[in-house]
């Protein structure tokens, strides 16, 4: 400081702590890391609920109105093969036997309210006939037709026991399954947090150009670290809340008996695929997140700020499923277009940590999007300074009294 001005970096964090503090000890904050909770806790809620009323329906049983002998063939031929169909073969439910001259109406079972069918089954062993609607008779067609020839050769048939041989662990295909969900389950995730938490970057520069907060800091320090620290503030603030999310969903994963050996391990590790998730959701943050500030300086009311950001979600949404494109096309041209283009690169990127063991591709994305990122800065603080400050010069007298102004209660 041989001028008695800050530094670049020095004022940078004087702006993050002064933005983290007032922030995280803000009684809104409090409610903006419950939000998202009440939503999971919901749907836990809904979901035993769900269950809870799926165990107690009965599943749909199938009727049999046939001749006494005929009734008695298909009670003895399902017995048999009952434990052979298992899930696929359905509950007969014995009707009324049909006598000599006697005809059966099967939509009169089916309309008995009292009776819990599916379908009806007339006819005899030799031609049955299968009345219901069209996706309970498709799908009990294949074990009703082996029930009936069962009934029909009365035990003349010898069905062979089969040996079971499994394969010790999962195969090659289930591991590379495995992998695949667990990256676009990443991706997802990564996608969400980002979208929900970038926004607040451009809601706190909005408010401070409102009340002229940010142009008194403008003519202060430089327009550069005021982005930086505004940026580092919100990912620090945003952290916290990812922290305190992920220990309730641990937590409520823990209760319910789940683990990580439930799912198929990424290709670097859990603890790496963990590291590169935390450093791709800032590094995806700082993007998004100095976009948004660009936007920010060209913006002067909050309507102008939602016109002028619409675009950059879409194309958000555009950037996620272009990189989920290409994590199914590994190693082609469309993958390494979506690492290459910054806004995706972090999502991509995260999808190859888990499909791919190699690490020195991290590296080099990670440089490129760090160089985006200064970039993208640079670009919104030479809008502001341009539409905002005017030039931005005022001379170093008036900044440095106006710097004493400003941080001496920092």
């Amino acid at each position: 400081m041989r001028s008695g001005r800050l530094s670049t970096l020095q004022a940078a964090f004087v702006i993050a702590r002064r933005d983290f503090v007032a922030i995280l000890f803000s009684r809104s904050f409090l409610f903006f890391l419950l939000g998202p909770l009440f939503p999971v806790f919901v749907g836990v809620l809904a979901g035993g609920i769900g269950a809870k009323v799926q165990t107690s329906v009965q599943p749909p049983e199938l009727g049999i109105a046939m001749s006494p002998a005929d009734m008695q063939a298909m009670s003895w031929a399902y017995d048999k093969l009952e434990a052979r169909l298992g899930k696929d073969v359905p509950k007969l439910v014995m009707l009324t036997p049909v006598l000599p001259g006697q005809a059966h109406d099967p939509r009169t079972s089916l309309g008995n309210r009292r009776l819990n069918l599916g379908a009806v089954l007339t006819g005899s062993p030799s031609a049955p006939v299968l009345t219901g609607s069209n996706e309970q008779i498709n799908r009990w067609q294949g074990p009703v037709s082996l029930i009936a020839a069962e009934a029909k050769g009365l035990g003349q048939r010898d069905y062979p026991a089969v040996t079971l041989a499994a394969v010790g662990g999962k195969t090659q295909l289930d591991h590379a399954r495995g992998q695949m969900i667990t990256a676009q389950s990443a991706q997802l995730l990564l996608f969400l947090l980002t979208m929900m938490l970038a926004g607040m970057v451009l809601s706190n520069l909005v408010e401070e150009k409102g009340n002229k907060i940010i142009e008194v800091l403008a003519a202060a320090i430089p327009m550069d670290a005021v982005f930086l620290g505004k940026l580092f503030a919100m990912l620090a603030v945003s952290m916290v809340g990812i922290t305190v999310w992920g220990v309730t969903g641990v937590s409520i994963a823990l209760v319910a008996g789940r683990s990580l050996s439930e799912l198929t391990s990424p290709a670097v590790g859990w603890p790496l695929f963990f590291a590169f998730g935390v450093i791709y959701f800032a590094m995806g943050y700082l993007l998004l997140g100095s976009l948004f500030l660009a936007i920010g300086s060209l913006a002067t009311t909050v309507r102008e700020v939602q016109t002028l950001s619409m675009p950059v979600t879409f194309l958000q949404l555009f950037v996620f499923f272009f990189a989920s494109f290409a994590m199914a096309l590994p190693g082609t041209a469309i993958e390494y277009g979506a690492i290459a283009f910054p806004l995706s690169s972090p999502f991509a990127m995260l999808a190859r940590a888990a499909q791919d063991p190699a690490l020195w591709p991290h590296a080099l994305a990670l440089a490129w999007q760090a160089l985006c990122v200064g970039l993208i800065i640079k670009g919104g603080a030479t809008l502001f300074r341009k539409r905002v400050m005017q030039s931005g010069s005022g001379g170093h007298a008036p900044r440095r009294s106006l710097l004493r102004r400003v941080f001496s209660r920092v």
